[in-house]
């Protein structure tokens, strides 16, 4: 299925690539770092205008994450919705949650490049989590134009090793993904830790006497 989306792109160029991306940020299964990877190798060929298709992926990123921090803020049931689900998605949506709690608008930024893979989650919890708009839209922006810049960067300087580039990238994403996970569990041991030393003060000071 990939391979045939991938086919249109060079037809439907840069607002088929935004709406790759607009649908990745809604937790959507779609590839979006590839699609505008082989979009910065179809620029470089002159297939596509580098410009527009910069364009275009960030707008549809950012886009995305407005939908997506606007469906978390008005109640709409996607996070109950998620939750009922199970599996990775839940799991996914718990990692955001914390993440968010904990980090606020770094986490928006990271989680548009580096832990991309709880992006779209972040965007529903931000939005639950009543974050300040122009915070959350701020890390948005300078987040996915990290994201943007990177991916069809290396797909216009790579283009004739993209097939040997990619599942060196796949790869890597994976790793982010298992670091991220890491993180979030020391996150998480530590607000347990600040939670129980503030429940039982009294047990504190008497260790120390």
């Amino acid at each position: 299925m990939t391979e045939t989306l991938l086919e249109l792109l060079p037809d439907y160029g840069a607002p088929f690539l935004g709406l790759v991306t607009l649908l990745s940020c809604l937790a959507l299964p779609v590839p979006a770092s590839l699609f505008m990877m082989a979009a910065g190798g179809f620029a470089a060929a002159g297939d596509l205008s580098l410009g527009l298709t910069i364009l275009a992926a960030l707008i549809g990123a950012v886009l995305g994450d407005q939908i997506g921090f606007l469906l978390g803020r008005g109640g709409s049931g996607v996070l109950q919705r998620l939750e009922r689900r199970g599996g990775k998605q839940a799991l996914a949506l718990a990692r955001a949650t914390a993440l968010t709690r904990e980090r606020g608008n770094i986490a928006v930024f990271l989680s548009r490049w580096l832990l991309s893979p709880l992006g779209p989650y972040v965007n529903y919890a931000a939005g639950a989590a009543r974050m300040r708009w122009h915070r959350f839209s701020l890390a948005s922006l300078s987040g996915e134009t990290v994201w943007v810049a990177i991916y069809i960067g290396l797909g216009a300087g790579a283009m004739d090793q993209f097939d040997t580039l990619w599942p060196m990238i796949s790869d890597m994403l994976g790793l982010l993904a298992a670091v991220a996970v890491a993180l979030l569990l020391v996150l998480r041991l530590g607000h347990l830790v600040q939670i129980h030393r503030q429940a039982h003060p009294r047990r504190r000071r008497a260790d120390r006497g």
